[in-house]
C-alpha cells in the first residue's frame, strides 16, 4: 500500500487529461444507470480496500465541518462549540470551516483509527463520494480524490473500463 500512495499523485496526474475527457463525454450522455454503476463499483473496491491500512485521506486533506458537526464533535468533546472552532478549525477560501492542520487531528497515527469515529463529520462518512447520488455532478472532486484516495483512483479507471464513452 506505501508503495502505491508514494505513486499515486503521479499516476492520477497521468491519468487526469485522460479522466477528464470522459468525465465529459460521460456528462454529454450520462446514463440512466450511472449511480448504480457507481455502487457497485464502490462496493466491489472496499470488499478489498481497508482504509486503516491506508489513512491518507485523514493525512493529507480536511473535510468540510458544517454547522452539525460542529455542534455533535463539540459536545462528544465537551467543548463549548467556539472553543471548538478556535481550537481546531479555520476558514477556507470558500469560507468552509476546515482543519487547521494536516494531519486530522482526531487521526491515530499508529493504527489509523479515528478517535471520533462515531460522530466524524459527514464529509468523513461519505468520503470518497463514489458511491452518492448523482455522482455526475460531482466528478471534478472525484478527480481530486484520484490523488488522494487509492479506492477512488482504482473506482474510476475501473468504471472507464465498464463503461467506455465515444
Amino acid at each position: 500500500m506505501e508503495d502505491f500512495l508514494k505513486q499515486l499523485p503521479d499516476l492520477a496526474k497521468e491519468k487526469l487529461p485522460e479522466s477528464r475527457k470522459y468525465f465529459q463525454k460521460l456528462k454529454k450522455r450520462t446514463p440512466k444507470n450511472l449511480d448504480l454503476i457507481m455502487q457497485d463499483l464502490h462496493r466491489d473496491e472496499f470488499e478489498k480496500t481497508d482504509c486503516l491500512a491506508c489513512g491518507n485521506c485523514c493525512k493529507t486533506t480536511s473535510p468540510i465541518f458544517t454547522d452539525k458537526d460542529i455542534q455533535r464533535i463539540s459536545k462528544f468533546l465537551k467543548f463549548k462549540v467556539a472553543d471548538f472552532i478556535s481550537n481546531y478549525l479555520k476558514r477556507d477560501e470558500d469560507d468552509f470551516y476546515v482543519l487547521k492542520t494536516a494531519p486530522c487531528t482526531f487521526l491515530d497515527l499508529n493504527d489509523n483509527m479515528c478517535t471520533i469515529y462515531d460522530v466524524r463529520p459527514k464529509a468523513c462518512r461519505e468520503y470518497p463520494h463514489t458511491d452518492r447520488r448523482k455522482f455526475i455532478q460531482i466528478t471534478d472532486l472525484t478527480l481530486k480524490n484520484t490523488e488522494i484516495c487509492p479506492a477512488t483512483f482504482n473506482i474510476i479507471e475501473a468504471l472507464k473500463k465498464k463503461l467506455p464513452v465515444k
